[in-house]
């Protein structure tokens, strides 16, 4: 599976041309040069250059010298020709990423300008700055976002707003009839309203005072706000969705396949309220098994374009916060009519398979159905009866989980790549304060879930993408190749745990790290092991374009089955009705910058939640400075030691100011900390004691000091 290339875009060429310009200097290029080095063959790609060169022209980036023949023009605006986005450090610096640039151009702190984490910025390359190429930010193109969430500091009559996101490299200046009655120490969302040249602060209003720092509602509120995901639905949408009926009309009812009386079921987490599939199962003449995997039919409920269906868009997915859910769709969907809920009639997307006793997909059905659920078991019910073998509909789980382990053990040899990595869950109180930290393990009930969900999703990306002849525009799950080069790495890191692997394909890269994750399992490092096992692998997306998916060793795979919380399964579904129905394909342009933005808002909410179990990893060690525990070390850096804590994961970090009796040297190429005058070695994967001495909520970050005999706290 390789990824073909996409269609280039005139924004990431015009910035192609102009590195190639820039690279040569006060030499001549032609356009016949330029589509070469660009390696454009196609006809519409060349066309598309000499548009550009001549637009160029026209703004006074490049000079025509000769017919055909250009170079960098002499003026200010061609320096300043490369637009990018910004990526800010904590320092203040930056880096420029150039879409379709080999590399992104350093921006030191002091030639950042006014630019703000995320803008669209103009950057002049500064020749000479060494090997990589450096730059300055000459213009703000496009501002990312112009209100930020933050902490009020007040000075007299007057204040800061310190930015909660420390990418935000700089604090916000209000004036005293801009504080909008903000009390210090209160959390608030500020307006960017200017930033005057030569002045070290921008100007800003607070807008919205969220309330007091620390307070459980107001901080994941705050973090919601910082990636930009809504808290609540519009009133508008909100009564949309109340004027639904619950009611299933009975001429909607015969237009569907009818599985009411075939044995139907949900597994799904103790406290989960959206129950997006269920799981039917008959025995059929021929000895074989009638599986049917439905899925609640979203999209007969939400209708294009309806202000329901614009909203459900716009979130593109819903988010799971530590203490809350945030839906893509109203509760009276999510929750309701479209929740396969048990003893209930329901709508569904299904797809149906008749499968052989050894697992085997003989005939496959997709389509819309009606269902009755007989019952809901949590996925420790049904585990149980997995483990003991007795209790509620025994005789269908347990055939359901032979079955998914046969398909599981096909997959794996297929070369799949297993991750099982643990979640980190908390115990909250009534105030949403965590009391306690428990890890949620993937067991053989969750495992029969995911089998049967991945193989609808195959079956239904197959169903367009190989079936249809010619070949229809369609949503893909895709997940691209390992890159060699940051395998390499890898296997260079892990070489010092005693593990050699050796891959010259893909496909070998999946099943040295399979064998590598196996072993290391019971070990101290194991899980960030996996973790940068996983930071090897391309990032998986939403795309028209389908190039398969590597982690999962399918040749074809889309998401079907989900589409109460994911809006591309709604895409799916609907595209499957109208394929059914014999609508010719819909727009691929379309329908790729929809994929984009749905991959863009899974991104968003997935750090959300990351930065929401960040702070309530926080909030729980806050309750035990002073405490010793066992901890692994995660990180080595030159300002100290990255730890994670054995018992409950949480990370934090060792400065090396900290860590008395030696001066101590960073070895990057061993990962480790070596002390110059005792030889002692801090390493990476080393298990060592810590004591909790900072717990800040503000920066999400935890202060450890080692423990040791000398420290006389052993």
């Amino acid at each position: 599976m390789s990824k073909s290339k996409k269609n280039i875009s005139s924004g990431s060429l015009t910035n192609s041309v102009l590195q190639l310009f820039y690279k040569a200097g006060e030499k001549e290029l032609s356009h016949k040069q330029i589509t070469k080095d660009l390696r454009l063959t196609k006809k519409e790609d060349q066309r598309l250059v000499l548009n550009i060169l001549f637009d160029l022209v026209d703004k006074g980036s490049i000079k025509e010298i000769h017919r055909g023949k250009f170079v960098l023009g002499g003026g200010k605006e061609s320096k300043g020709g490369l637009v990018g986005r910004a990526d800010f450090t904590a320092s203040g610096a930056a880096y420029i990423i150039v879409e379709d640039s080999e590399e992104d151009i350093y921006v030191p702190a002091k030639f950042t300008g006014d630019a703000l984490h995320q803008d669209i910025v103009k950057v002049e390359i500064i020749p000479g700055r060494g090997k990589k190429p450096e730059g300055k930010i000459v213009e703000v193109v496009e501002r990312k976002r112009t209100e930020f969430i933050g902490t009020v500091e007040l000075v007299k009559d007057f204040g800061f707003v310190v930015p909660d996101n420390q990418k935000i490299h700089v604090d916000f200046y209000i004036p005293s009839a801009k504080l909008n009655g903000a009390q210090n120490k209160q959390k608030v969302i500020v307006k960017m309203l200017d930033w005057p040249r030569d002045a070290k602060n921008p100007t800003g209003a607070i807008v919205e005072v969220l309330g007091n720092a620390g307070d459980n509602d107001v901080e994941m509120h705050a973090i919601l706000f910082q990636y930009g995901l809504p808290s609540k639905f519009p009133k508008e949408v909100e009564a949309y969705a109340e004027s639904i009926p619950d009611k299933i009309s009975e001429s909607e009812i015969a237009k569907r396949r009818d599985f009411r009386k075939v044995t139907t079921f949900t597994i799904d987490p103790h406290d989960a309220k959206d129950f997006d599939d269920a799981l039917s199962i008959q025995k059929l003449e021929n000895g074989n098994w009638e599986i049917g995997v439905h899925i609640a039919d979203v999209s007969h409920y939400v209708l294009p374009g309806s202000i329901l269906d614009k909203e459900a868009y716009d979130r593109a997915t819903s988010v799971y916060l530590v203490d809350r859910v945030v839906p893509m769709l109203p509760e009276k969907l999510s929750n309701g009519v479209c929740s396969l809920r048990p003893h209930e009639e329901k709508l569904c997307y299904s797809c149906v398979f008749e499968i052989s006793d050894n697992a085997e997909v003989i005939n496959r059905w997709i389509g819309r159905t009606v269902i009755y659920s007989d019952r809901r078991f949590s996925y420790e019910e049904a585990q149980q009866v997995i483990e003991t073998g007795e209790g509620d509909m025994k005789e269908e789980i347990l055939t359901f989980d032979r079955l998914a382990k046969i398909l599981r053990k096909a997959r794996m040899k297929d070369g799949a790549v297993s991750f099982d990595k643990l979640e980190v869950k908390f115990h909250l109180d009534e105030k949403g304060v965590p009391t306690g930290i428990y890890f949620k393990e993937s067991k053989d009930a969750n495992k029969l879930i995911e089998e049967f969900m991945l193989l609808a999703n195959k079956y239904v990306a197959m169903s367009v993408g190989k079936d249809l002849k010619p070949a229809k525009t369609f949503v893909y799950r895709i997940h691209d190749v390992p890159a060699m080069e940051k395998f390499n790495v890898f296997a260079g890191f892990v070489k010092q745990f005693g593990y050699d692997l050796h891959a010259q394909t893909p496909r070998q890269v999946g099943d040295a790290i399979n064998k590598m994750l196996a072993d290391a399992k019971t070990k101290n490092y194991g899980s960030m092991l996996e973790t940068l096992a996983v930071r090897t692998m391309a990032k998986a997306e939403y795309s028209t374009e389908n190039i398969g998916h590597y982690g999962l060793a399918f040749d074809f795979y889309s998401h079907f089955t989900s589409p109460i919380r994911r809006y591309p399964d709604v895409m799916a579904h609907r595209l499957l009705q109208q394929y059914a129905d014999g609508d010719k394909s819909v727009n691929k342009e379309t329908y790729e910058e929809q994929c984009v933005h749905c991959s863009e808002r899974e991104r968003l909410a997935a750090e959300a939640e990351r930065e929401s179990t960040k702070y309530k990893q926080v909030e729980y060690l806050k309750t035990h400075l002073g405490e010793t525990f066992e901890a692994v070390i995660s990180g080595v850096t030159e300002w100290g030691l990255y730890c994670e804590i054995i018992e409950n994961r949480c990370e934090g970090m060792v400065s090396v100011k900290t860590m008395f009796g030696d001066s101590w040297s960073h070895d990057p190429d061993n990962y480790r900390m070596v002390g110059r005058s005792t030889g002692k070695v801090y390493q990476f994967g080393d298990k060592i004691k810590i004591k909790v001495v900072g717990a800040n909520l503000v920066k999400k970050q935890l202060d450890f000091t080692l423990v040791t005999e000398e420290s006389g706290d052993f």
